[in-house]
This record gives C-alpha cells, structure tokens and sequence, in this order.
C-alpha cells in the first residue's frame, strides 16, 4: 500500500510580531495564496505566532474562514496549576491550536529542556488533542562525535516515552548546526537523517503509522532550496524560521510545487 502523506509547511515566527503585525501579515498571507489559487488539501501551511498573538490569529482564521493552520511555539508539561508564566495545553486547544512545537533547539540549548521533559511536554499535547511537532537535530559537534543521524534518532526514541504508538505526530529534523546560518543541510544530508527517523518510527509505532508520519526538515530553509528537500521520499515538508517571517518569502516555500515544480 502507497502512502500519501500530505507536505506540511510550517512557519515558526518565534518571538517576533505583535499581534496587530500577526494580523496584517495573516490577511497578507491567505490573500497571496488565495491569489494564487494555492491548493491546501495539496500542500498545508500553518503558521506559528508567539502566545500573545494566538487569540486575534485564531479569530481572523475562524471569522474569515481561512484555510491556514494555526500552530503554538511551546506547552507546559502542566494542564494546570501554580505555573507562573507557563502555558498549559488544554488552554492551547481552547484556542484552536491544533499543532504546538516541542523541543525546538532553542528550548533545548537556552532553557536547558532535556529528553525527559520533551517527552512530558509530547504527552501533554496527546493529552490535550494537540499534534506535537517534534523537533529533533544535532549541533556540529555531535556531528563529528556520533554522525548524521544517531542524535536526532535517540531524541526522537525518549520523546516517545509513555505516548501511545496510535498518537499522531510531526517529526522536524533541524540539524542545528543550520538554524539561522545561512548554510542549510544538503538535501541528500537530510534526506539521510530522515529515512533514519522514519526507521527508527517503524520499531516504534509500527509500520504503518511510520509510513502515515511526515518528517520535516528545518534549518536555513529558502523558495530556493525547498524543492530539493521535498524531492527526498522522506522528507514530507518544512520548519521554516527566518523565512516565514516574509510574506511573499513564505508564500513561495508554501507554493513550492507551483513555481519551482517538483
């Protein structure tokens, strides 16, 4: 049986834009790609403002019926409780968040968030009927200590932990030696990484819910390079950063197929 696995292109904007910003560049965006007559149910995009942001992007989505999908940058481990500052994922789905990233490199290497709280913050969004974005990738030093695909792969094996094999996913692979440098992987190098995740998915979660998992990569994504890395079986779509930040940058990325073709 062939699987289809719709690509999913998704916009981490992480701390930057208010939310009348968000707003104007929403409308911007659903403008440029209805223009264009993109196709959603051919290549989805969802776009993942800061907190503060969520309530008017979620309100100008529902009221003008848009077809973007609307992502949250981070969820406590927590549903509820004395958590100052945190914010829990039942208050996320209250909001028609329907994906939330965990574990980006950013939370790892800044916030010091191991394996072990990755793996608490996925089972907090299985929880809460949110779809975890599970970010996954090496520093340039774990390149060189354990190669390509050995860090992403135990990553990905203790985030997991205690998650029903049936949960549905997002793997991202983000080499992080490539975040913001300018420098992407090659799309061989990450189509490497991918097909390693997607093996490891296998003995994880079975056969068939590997096959049904899509796999980004993230890591200097451009219009100008996305269409190598979607060539690649194992790559499934894009965590873009930097880019996303550009209406009409991130609206190319989203139409990949259209005006760079595949």
């Amino acid at each position: 049986m062939v699987t289809t696995r719709t690509p999913l292109i998704a916009g981490n904007w992480k701390m930057n834009l208010d939310h009348l910003q968000a707003i104007a560049f929403v409308q911007k965006l659903a403008w440029s790609l209805k223009d264009a007559k993109h196709d959603h149910s051919s290549v989805e995009a969802a776009v993942f403002p800061p907190f503060t942001d969520l309530r008017s992007v979620q309100t100008l989505l529902d009221a003008d019926g848009l077809s973007l999908v609307l992502g949250a940058q981070d969820l406590s481990a927590h549903d509820s409780g004395a958590y100052t500052g945190e914010v829990s994922g039942a208050s996320l789905a209250k909001l028609d968040v329907h994906y939330v990233l965990v574990g980006h490199s950013e939370r790892r290497t800044l916030h010091a968030e191991d394996d072990t709280v990755v793996a608490t913050k996925v089972a907090a969004a299985h929880r809460n009927g949110l779809v975890p974005v599970i970010c996954v990738g090496e520093t340039a030093d774990d390149l060189e200590t354990h190669g390509p695909s050995a860090v992403p792969v135990a990553q990905l094996r203790a985030s997991l932990a205690g998650v029903p094999a049936t949960a549905e996913i997002v793997v991202a692979y983000e080499p992080v030696w490539a975040i913001g440098s300018g420098k992407a992987a090659t799309a061989d190098q990450a189509e490497q990484v991918c097909a390693a995740l997607r093996q490891a998915l296998v003995e994880l979660v079975g056969a068939d819910r590997a096959a049904a998992t899509r796999i980004l990569y993230g890591g200097s994504v451009k219009s100008t390079n996305i269409a190598s890395f979607l060539r690649e079986p194992n790559v499934d779509g894009a965590l873009v950063g930097g880019a996303s930040l550009d209406v009409d940058e991130f609206a190319r990325i989203v139409r990949f197929e259209s005006h760079v073709g595949v």
